[in-house]
Order: structure tokens, then sequence, then C-alpha cells
């Protein structure tokens, strides 16, 4: 990992830009259980700026070479007619915490939104087959294992479940117009 770090800040140095020294700030600094921690807070602060409340599970955590991915699965029906609205505050939500908004995608079965935090990390919320999906990738950290997340479902784990059910919570708010 010292080599790397080496030959990235040499690179940066002389002004060229490697796609695996993308990673500033508090990426640079840590290994991928940590970055898989941090992705875990920064789901947390985005599922609880969410109001009404929405029910969730954990989706699969992969790894790559230097990078891990945190999911989050809603579990609440988020009606076609609330989609808008869920999406609205979401975006709200990360451009008060500073995050930059890189993509938005209007598409009215799958819209989406990709953002990146301030130290690298990607964070986006795609809504597939009517369901919303979490997602945080880190930028590229030391490597080392990673253990599953601790938080807690605010609902059912399905715990060596997969795929998981279908949204199957009803909300007064985000599930109006669904059947």
């Amino acid at each position: 990992m010292r080599v790397r770090r080496s030959a990235c800040a040499l690179a940066l140095s002389l002004g060229v830009s490697i796609a695996a020294c993308a990673g500033n700030g508090e990426g640079a600094d840590m290994d991928m259980q940590e970055a898989a921690e941090h992705a875990d807070k920064i789901m947390e602060a985005t599922l609880s700026g969410i109001e009404p409340v929405v029910h969730w599970a954990h989706g699969p955590t992969t790894t790559g070479s230097c990078d891990v991915t945190r999911r989050r699965s809603v579990m609440t029906i988020i009606s076609s007619e609330r989609r808008g609205n869920f999406l609205g505050v979401v975006e709200r939500g990360w451009k008060d915490r500073g995050y930059r908004i890189k993509g938005i995608n209007n598409d009215l079965d799958s819209p989406a939104i990709y953002a990146q935090t301030r130290d690298g990390f990607g964070v986006s919320l795609v809504f597939g087959g009517g369901q919303a999906f979490f997602e945080v990738d880190s930028p590229c950290v030391e490597e080392s294992e990673v253990a599953e997340s601790t938080a807690s479902p605010n609902g059912p784990s399905y715990d060596g479940v997969y795929p998981l059910p279908r949204p199957n919570v009803r909300s007064d708010f985000w599930s109006v117009g669904a059947p």
C-alpha cells in the first residue's frame, strides 16, 4: 500500500490524474473495513433524513481489489406517485451534507440520483422494478478483510435470504396510490 500511495503522490505532484489515486481526504487513510463502516454511517445519515421513515434491509456487501460497496434495499412500498418526493428528500439531504450531485436519471420507471461525498465515496439511489435501492461505494483504500454490517434494519433482517422479497411495508404517505 505504501508503494501505491507513493506512486499516487508522485503522479499527483506531476499533475497526472490516476483513477486509483482519486480517493482523497478520509478514503486515502483507511482500510476496507473502515471504509465499510464509513459507508454504513453515510447510509444511516441518508435513511435517517427521510420522513416519514422507510423500512430497509441489508443488501449484499461486495469488495473489489481496493474498494467496498454497501447496499440497502427499501422495504417500504414507494408508489410511482411518490417517487419524485422520495428522490427530492434524498437529494436535498445529500446537498445539505455537502455531497456533489453527479447525475440524475429522470426515467419514469427507473429514476436515480448519483452523488459523491467530499471524501470520495459514491452514493446512489436507484429505483428498479418498483423498489428503491441505496448503494455506497468507497474510493480505493488499503486492502483488508470486511465484516458484514452491524447496523440493525428497522424491520425484518432477512438474514440468509437472497434475493430479498419485494417491498412489503405499507406507508400512509410513501405508498399512496400503490395497489
